[in-house]
């Protein structure tokens, strides 16, 4: 009995993170989340993905040596009805070692804590001053990071910006999808012995 639920355990132990590739006009960049360290945030985002929300989106903030920032507007410039705020999982997630530092993906929002909806931003470099608990004893919410593509988060950070940190030319998010699972290797099966 207890072995059976070790097998168990084990199995959902060793699963893997979801994943998300964005395709933007850039390239591609592919995203793994944590939904054990951040719960609220992953289910959050990947009902973004899910509901196709960011397909024709834009990052509309690129702050060089600190983010880049999407999401929430769409190609025109106006900004897409979301879903409810969600809660702030920032604390939680520093103390499971999550934090706000190069290539980590992360909840924006607005001055009151519990407001993230649908815009995320990358972190370009470490910014400790985002960790819990900031300057607003709160802080931002780490729930995933590039797993590939951060040369192309750093070239949408090289475009020209006007006044407000918008890109001067649009840096486009065509889609954001979920990608399947990785299937685990099959084990080998070992060679029955053979008496003499």
């Amino acid at each position: 009995m207890l072995f059976a639920a070790l097998i168990a355990l084990a199995g959902t132990a060793f699963a893997a993170d979801p994943q998300v590739e964005l395709t933007t006009n850039k390239g591609k960049i592919v995203l793994e989340l944590y939904p054990e360290q951040a719960p609220a945030s992953v289910a959050n985002f990947l009902q973004y993905v899910r509901d196709k929300h960011y397909d024709g989106t834009q990052f509309h903030r690129v702050v060089r040596d600190f983010v880049v920032q999407g999401g929430g507007y769409d190609a025109k410039g106006n900004q897409k009805p979301t879903r409810p705020p969600i809660k702030n999982e920032a604390k939680a997630t520093v103390e499971a070692g999550l934090k706000n530092d190069r290539g980590m993906l992360a909840m924006a929002r607005t001055g009151d804590p519990h407001s993230a909806t649908s815009q995320f931003y990358i972190n370009l470099k470490n910014n400790d001053s985002l960790n819990w608990p900031s300057f607003d004893g709160w802080g931002y919410t780490v729930f995933g990071k590039v797993i590939s593509g951060m040369n192309v988060v750093d070239e949408i950070a090289k475009v020209q910006v006007m006044p407000g940190d918008a890109p001067a030319e649009p840096v486009v998010l065509h889609s954001a999808r979920e990608l399947p699972p990785a299937k685990e290797e099959p084990k080998a099966a070992k060679p029955a012995k053979t008496s003499k």
